[in-house]
């Protein structure tokens, strides 16, 4: 058997309860997609900008219960990378699976700093025309995402606690206003009923919304990530998981009935901060830079779930032998993978300097975990016939073979992605498969074997994980 030689390191630490996982989850659906992507969604289908919006809740729903199956069956870090190896047993198919969902963090995060960008520059009274004064603030955000993750898992999810309550305090003043103006008399509620897709046909028009609304969706695959890190995560995973996703799907379809009753559809779809609108128009004596502030919690949020996430695959990838040794060091002090966290905050750094555009990051986002999704909701039926020790959830058969379709779906040009996103997917799947050349010459070279241990995939150390 192929060996990946391994040196006795610090492992993770499990201080995760289903109070702070329920809070990850919150924190990590809710934020960027709400705050900054409702107007492009309205664009698309007018007045009925809640159904694209409950459409992809719907998909992600139907994909977390094949992933409850296999982190309940497999609790482990590496999540969709695990279970398709376990399920196809292709070493560069795993790879790329792993680069994609790392990758998705990334451009995530990414999404996040630009919207964090502009909300900071319309509070402030910036003049960042020029756009390189949003990139700068964009990259030194990012620098202080890295700092607070470095600190550690700790210290990271109680800052995602803090920013999760803003966020979700942002998004209830939304609904609040929006249904204290209805309850006056104020707005129009008939609105929600009013679709314009253009040229588009209704169903074409929803389906091309969808695929932009599900970015607001994504994130409760980041958890998955974190089971290595996380108390009894077979007992408390499950219920954890349905309860964050209803939450935030009520949320989303309330936001967006609140929105569309106050602002037409063609205003609401201009500039960058919809909800901002919202609320000058339902509550004009609301101090706006205040709620311009908490959309930057809201944002910040997002981008520190979502670098943890990558940060972690990146690490269990390295453990795994499939990246190099030097990423998979973990500091004795923090015990935190220090050198994981610098290489995807270098490669945010990059999309934030040569990407930029909000919606063209968001929708490659929602692009590479669609197709990942696709691959889970294979994989959990190819793994029934894999039993493990230990009682686990399992879904109806029938709910992964309509998640693998309606992903699959979702990702193809026929659902009306634009090319750009294809192309920045392209470019970051490149880099991975050049590291991955990479890393196999230098162990041919020194004569070790990267063999894709599913055990070794999870970034458990030679002692198991920590307790």
């Amino acid at each position: 058997m192929a060996t990946t030689e391994k040196t006795e390191q610090p492992q993770l630490k499990r201080v995760m309860g289903p109070g702070l996982l329920l809070l990850f989850i919150i924190g990590d659906v809710l934020g960027t997609g709400i705050y900054a992507l409702t107007g492009q969604v309205a664009a698309q289908v007018g007045g009925i900008v809640w159904l694209p919006f409950a459409v992809a809740f719907a998909v992600a729903l139907v994909t977390a219960f094949s992933y409850l199956e296999l982190v309940t069956k497999y609790p482990r870090a590496a999540g969709a990378a695990l279970y398709t190896h376990k399920a196809f047993g292709v070493h560069f198919l795993t790879f790329l699976v792993a680069f994609a969902v790392m990758s998705s963090g990334i451009t995530s995060a990414s999404t996040a700093a630009r919207a964090f960008s502009a909300n900071a520059a319309e509070v402030f009274g910036l003049d960042l025309g020029d756009g390189i004064g949003i990139t700068l603030i964009g990259l030194g955000f990012m620098g202080l995402v890295a700092l607070v993750n470095h600190r550690g898992v700790g210290e990271s999810v109680k800052a995602n606690v803090v920013l999760t309550c803003v966020e979700l305090t942002g998004l209830l003043i939304v609904i609040g206003v929006g249904a204290w103006a209805i309850g006056i008399g104020e707005g129009d509620f008939s609105r929600v009923t009013q679709a314009d897709t253009g040229e588009m046909s209704l169903i074409g028009g929803v389906i091309a919304a969808t695929g932009l609304a599900f970015f607001a969706m994504v994130g409760f695959e980041d958890s998955v990530n974190m089971a290595e890190e996380c108390k009894e995560p077979r007992r408390i995973f499950p219920k954890v998981l349905l309860t964050g996703l209803a939450i935030t799907g009520v949320i989303y379809v309330l936001v967006s009935v609140s929105a569309i009753t106050l602002v037409p559809a063609e205003q609401l779809s201009q500039g960058d901060t919809p909800l901002l609108q919202v609320v000058a128009a339902g509550a004009p004596g609301f101090p706006l830079g205040l709620f311009g502030v908490i959309t930057m919690f809201a944002v910040a949020n997002s981008a520190l779930i979502n670098m943890l996430m990558a940060s972690r695959l990146v690490y269990g990838m390295s453990r795994e032998g499939v990246l190099p040794p030097l990423l998979g060091r973990v500091s004795a002090r923090r015990q935190t993978p220090t050198v994981a966290i610098g290489f995807t905050t270098a490669l945010a750094f990059g999309l934030i300097t040569f990407v930029g555009a909000v919606p063209d990051l968001g929708g490659t986002t929602a692009l590479l975990l669609l197709v990942v999704f696709a691959v889970v909701n294979v994989a959990v039926l190819v793994l029934r016939r894999d039993t493990v020790d230990g009682d686990h959830f399992r879904t109806p058969t029938f709910l992964p073979v309509i998640g693998a379709l309606a992903c699959a779906f979702l990702a193809t040009p026929w659902a009306g992605r634009p090319v750009v996103q294809y192309q920045i997917a392209g470019v970051l799947l490149l880099i991975g498969v050049a590291l991955w050349a990479v890393t196999v010459v230098v162990d041919r070279r020194t004569g070790t074997t990267a063999a894709l241990d599913p055990e070794a995939l999870s970034g458990d150390g030679p002692s198991g994980p920590r307790n």
